[in-house]
């Protein structure tokens, strides 16, 4: 049986109905949970080198089925691959496609590993910041989580901390809830590590952003 064809045939009508109206992109849903994918997914890591994993998650990508995305992303997420150009390269090819919150977060969640071991790939990332998909631009700040995660950050990821913060006070006039959302869960993790830092950011910008946001952005902080 092919990867597919496994999916396929875990099929649940009523769940995936259930997922279309949640998730509304059009496309086609199984109804097959979280915890099915990852498990088929361990199989077929470890049945797979760098490359044949990448060329299943493209396939699975393509098929455009919600629950085979949600697979080539986890295929991918993984801290260490040796090489991981190709993987890198193919997350990418992804972006450009994101229409919806959960496959997006599910993508970005594997380009985030391939961030973190090689920050250069920032310079991509930049140039999503600006795109007309706000799918894309939200993913500049969904991958790059991690700096926001980091408790004792290097003088060099300090200043990436910091790029990825302009790019964030750049969207802070677009009024799109799931961009508001990025930006403020991207300051709420960092407020677990640097309060003082978010305090003033919202200082800055807090009067352009979104009231939900901005609350979301402080609410550790004011658990405190």
């Amino acid at each position: 049986m092919t990867p597919l064809a496994a999916l396929q045939a875990r099929a649940d009508a009523g769940k995936a109905a259930e997922m279309a109206r949640y998730h509304k992109a059009e496309r086609v849903y199984l109804g097959v949970p979280v915890p099915e994918i990852d498990a088929l997914c361990k199989a077929w890591r470890a049945e797979r080198d760098v490359n044949g994993r990448v060329a299943l998650a493209a396939e699975l990508w393509d098929s455009n089925i919600h629950e085979a995305r949600v697979a080539a992303a986890k295929l991918l997420t993984q801290a260490r691959i040796r090489p991981d150009e190709t993987v890198w390269q193919e997350v990418c090819r992804w972006v450009p496609m994101f229409d919806a919150w959960a496959i997006a977060d599910h993508a970005c969640s594997a380009g985030a590993r391939r961030l973190v071991v090689a920050p250069a790939r920032l310079d991509t990332v930049e140039g999503w910041t600006c795109d007309e998909n706000k799918w894309v631009r939200r993913a500049a700040l969904v991958m790059t989580l991690p700096w926001s995660k980091m408790p004792h950050p290097s003088a060099d990821d300090r200043a990436r901390r910091e790029r990825i913060l302009g790019w964030a006070a750049g969207y802070v006039g677009d009024h799109d809830w799931f961009i508001q959302k990025s930006i403020g869960w991207w300051l709420r993790s960092l407020s677990k590590h640097d309060p003082a830092r978010v305090e003033a950011f919202v200082a800055e910008h807090g009067a352009r952003m979104k009231p939900f946001a901005t609350r979301e952005a402080l609410r550790n902080i004011r658990r405190q």
